[in-house]
């Protein structure tokens, strides 16, 4: 396969950034959108030109350090899908293929294609926690969980923390990100004594990090590799209301 890309190229946060095109050629359909960067790399580095700088790490869909926008999608066309597990025979030879950072206030461009996601991380310590005591662990049937509530939970906690969420959102909302921590941890019996204060610190660290509201245009669930579905963004929000009418005064 022979592609044009266009990626956004952008020494440092301050700099001004730009879009600038290369040929890659010969590239296998089997091979993996990173493998292909890497590729261009390697040739960028063999003529003396500085290397596109991207986020990766276990290229195997878990982590989501591959934060790429690729033709105006964050993590690209195919839907459940990180970009470190999509492979180049999702394209056709000859395609013109744009490649952008994840575009949002909250996380500013570092170099190139990497952003600063630590608005996550800040979002994550003002509440996605339990306070338990610590020592010997119980055994599993000691606290009964309702069968809906445990699926609930294990399907919230397949969140990555990628933040295409983020990208894909007009306003730039973590929402989903947020709905989904504190979901995986509300719905059982460890996380039930912080719930509404959880939702509540997780809530106003997101505002004061500058994520943008939900307007439920549901981009987000669109394209999250993790499929989180959009319900939690309405447990989020019923937590937040009724955490925020007891907050003691």
């Amino acid at each position: 396969m022979n592609l044009t890309l266009h990626i956004w190229r952008q020494k440092n946060s301050s700099a001004p950034g730009k879009i600038v095109p290369y040929e890659v050629k010969d590239i296998s359909p089997d091979s993996s959108f990173l493998e292909m960067l890497d590729l261009l790399n390697e040739g960028l580095i063999e003529k003396g030109e500085d290397p596109v700088a991207f986020d990766s790490d276990c290229r195997e869909g878990i982590c989501g350090m591959c934060s790429l926008v690729i033709n105006g999608i964050p993590h690209g066309p195919h839907r459940q899908t990180t970009v470190c597990q999509l492979h180049m025979r999702r394209f056709k030879d000859g395609d013109d293929i744009w490649i952008e950072p994840w575009r949002a206030k909250a996380f500013p461009i570092l170099r190139d294609l990497i952003v600063d996601r630590t608005a996550l991380d800040r979002i994550m310590a003002a509440g996605g926690f339990i306070s338990a005591g610590t020592g010997s662990a119980p055994d599993a049937s000691n606290i009964p969980v309702p069968k809906p509530d445990a699926e609930e939970s294990f399907e919230a906690a397949a969140c990555i923390g990628c933040g295409a969420c983020v990208a894909s959102c007009k306003n730039a909302s973590a929402m989903l990100f947020v709905g989904a921590k504190t979901v995986h941890l509300g719905k059982l019996p460890q996380g039930k004594p912080e719930q509404l204060a959880r939702a509540r610190a997780m809530v106003e660290r997101m505002d004061a990090e500058g994520f943008g509201n939900c307007t439920n245009q549901y981009e987000c669930e669109a394209v999250c590799p993790a499929s989180v579905s959009r319900t939690v963004i309405a447990s989020l929000n019923r937590d937040f209301l009724v955490g925020t009418l007891v907050r003691p005064f």
